[in-house]
């Protein structure tokens, strides 16, 4: 009888390891206004067509879209915690484009993603950074300042970093919006395209945590 209750139990618990180490990764972007989405229908925003890629490569994935237009990374770091639900595998952080366009001291803006990322590991929250470039207005030496931030944080917490969200997309009328910043479908596209590779490395290294 005891031996019965026994591998019931163990059975139990290899069931519900089991189901944990299958079900389908959660991830968070957490971003501004080129990953919410800004001027495209809910279904071409940034996290849903990355969800599609990855599903049509046999990847399940439960992502949610925490961007929110307009914000700095200040912004994403003041709402962390609600943005970033408990159960949360990883979080894709894209956020900076505002504070470049701002003119933010580059200082302000390593320090809030400098927090995101430590609160994020602290909940054993994995991240990936995507990085982001200064416009060449505010001259060489802030371009300088705040173009490093990414792969120094990238470096200095052991994190994969995407080294420009807009890579192959900024500055082609084809691919962006009237404005010139946000991109179009086709654009989105692109940017899940090129971005892939780091996305399933990362997923990856979550699925490894998980067994």
């Amino acid at each position: 009888m005891h031996i019965a209750v026994l591998v019931l139990a163990l059975m139990t618990i290899a069931n519900t390891a089991w189901a944990e180490a299958t079900r389908p990764a959660k991830l968070v972007v957490l971003g501004d206004s080129l990953s919410a989405g800004l001027g495209l229908p809910a279904q071409e925003a940034f996290p849903t067509k990355l969800q599609k890629a990855l599903q049509a490569k046999g990847i399940a994935v439960d992502m949610t879209n925490a961007g929110v237009s307009g914000d700095t990374s200040s912004g994403g770091r003041d709402r962390l915690d609600w943005s970033v639900p408990d159960g949360t595998d990883g979080v894709i952080v894209e956020l900076g484009a505002n504070d470049a366009l701002r003119g933010i001291d580059p200082d302000l803006t390593r320090a809030a993603l400098s927090e995101i990322v430590t609160r994020l590991k602290a909940r054993k929250i994995a991240v990936m950074l995507c990085g982001m470039l200064a416009p060449p207005n505010y001259g060489a030496d802030y371009a300088a300042r705040f173009n490093s931030i990414y792969p120094d944080l990238a470096k200095k917490f052991d994190v994969p970093l995407y080294p420009f969200f807009l890579d192959g997309v900024a500055a082609d009328a084809k691919l962006n919006q009237a404005d010139g910043i946000h991109p179009t479908a086709a654009g989105v596209d692109i940017i899940v395209g090129n971005i892939m590779p780091t996305v399933e490395a990362f997923l990856g290294t979550i699925a490894e945590q998980r067994r």
